[in-house]
């Protein structure tokens, strides 16, 4: 793979009308705001984080988790562009790695359901009751994306189609920041419990894939944009870390406790 494929500042929806950076504001930054101004990022102000329906406003949020998330993300793709600068292309800064992880953070969440995996659970739970006699018609790779509620894909599904410009490309962000995003790049044909695309984005899925150069590994699957590594790193750090901090406001772990985790 290539790192002036890989930084692609070319946006999904609209191939072929040029770059557009600005003094101090590039593509990438372009993305950061997309996604902060939109209705889904700000949807997770009322979606779950670890704890349900906490009784006050400190536990965390999905939107607050992904505003941490995002901090982390940038401060490390900025310095993997310091240590890197001599491999990148002309053109391309510490800066820029460092926007495209923050973008990519501040959407890693878009598609995850209320009350979080409890509710990934419960819905997991009614479609497996209800889905027989419902989906009659649908193939069984079509149920399966049903059936696994998956919020990575939903989460590619809302950027990529339906935020924005409906069926034109989403939120229409550069093909590096939708690289970075994918977690999972492929779809439930893989059989894996976790995956990054619902069948209906599996040829948008594919064109991520090949604008960036990734390496393919199987039918509609691609092995990982490098930056994902630090998305999942960035999410990691928070989870493990910060989150814990929720832990002890609402008394389900001592501070004592947490501490010795640290």
């Amino acid at each position: 793979m290539e790192w002036d494929r890989l930084l692609s500042r070319e946006r999904l929806g609209k191939e072929g009308e040029g770059i557009f950076d600005r003094p101090g504001r590039s593509e990438f930054d372009s993305d950061v705001g997309r996604i902060t101004f939109s209705g889904a990022f700000r949807r997770l102000g009322r979606k779950t984080q670890v704890h349900p329906l906490a009784p006050n406003d400190l536990v965390h949020t999905r939107l607050t988790h992904s505003m941490e998330v995002a901090y982390v993300g940038r401060a490390l793709g900025k310095e993997l562009g310091r240590q890197i600068s001599g491999d990148l292309p002309k053109g391309y800064g510490a800066e820029d790695l460092g926007a495209i992880v923050h973008a990519a953070c501040l959407a890693h969440d878009l598609g995850n359901p209320p009350f979080g995996h409890g509710g990934e659970e419960g819905m997991i739970h009614w479609f497996e009751t209800n889905g027989p006699s419902i989906f009659k018609s649908l193939s069984n790779d079509h149920k399966r994306d049903l059936i696994s509620i998956e919020g990575n894909a939903q989460g590619f599904r809302i950027v990529s189609q339906i935020e924005n410009h409906v069926f034109g490309g989403g939120l229409q962000l550069t093909y590096a920041t939708l690289g970075a995003f994918h977690k999972y790049p492929w779809t439930s044909r893989k059989g894996q419990k976790k995956f990054g695309s619902f069948l209906t984005e599996e040829s948008l899925l594919n064109r991520v894939g090949e604008k960036l150069g990734l390496v393919p590994t199987g039918e509609s699957s691609w092995c990982r944009h490098p930056l994902a590594h630090l998305v999942e790193v960035a999410d990691d750090i928070c989870y493990s870390i910060i989150d814990l901090e929720d832990a002890v406001e609402l008394k389900i772990l001592p501070f004592e406790q947490v501490v010795e985790f640290f």
